[in-house]
């Protein structure tokens, strides 16, 4: 004999976790990656950047804007796409957004 679908016994494990309690699972799970993250970015070190006319928010936003030609670069040669020393956060805000508008990251697009 068959038992209809809403007639057959559920897993108890399963239906006992009340969604709050799946929220408060995720919520903890990502507290945990974000901690695992941010003491793994603690580790990372970049010695300063002396010198003169250092690369700045122009040449960062070109290095951004020509990413995919730098990769292919770097695959084949000794080209780096990431320019090291450089005038530090103004670079770093060139290269992404001449990533961003390069690669599509607005996702304007979208529909």
């Amino acid at each position: 004999m068959r038992l209809s679908p809403a007639a057959r016994p559920t897993n108890p494990r399963l239906s006992s976790i009340s969604p709050a309690t799946k929220t408060q699972r995720r919520g903890i799970a990502f507290a945990a990656l974000c901690a695992v993250l941010l003491w793994v970015d603690g580790c990372a070190y970049q010695p300063a950047s002396y010198g003169h006319n250092l690369p700045g928010f122009w040449l960062g936003l070109l290095h951004g804007f020509l990413i995919l030609f730098s990769f292919i670069g770097s695959l084949l040669t000794n080209v780096r796409i990431y320019a090291f020393p450089n005038a530090g956060h103004w670079y770093d805000f060139g290269y992404v957004l001449g990533a961003m508008t390069f690669l599509g990251g607005s996702g304007a697009s979208r529909r």
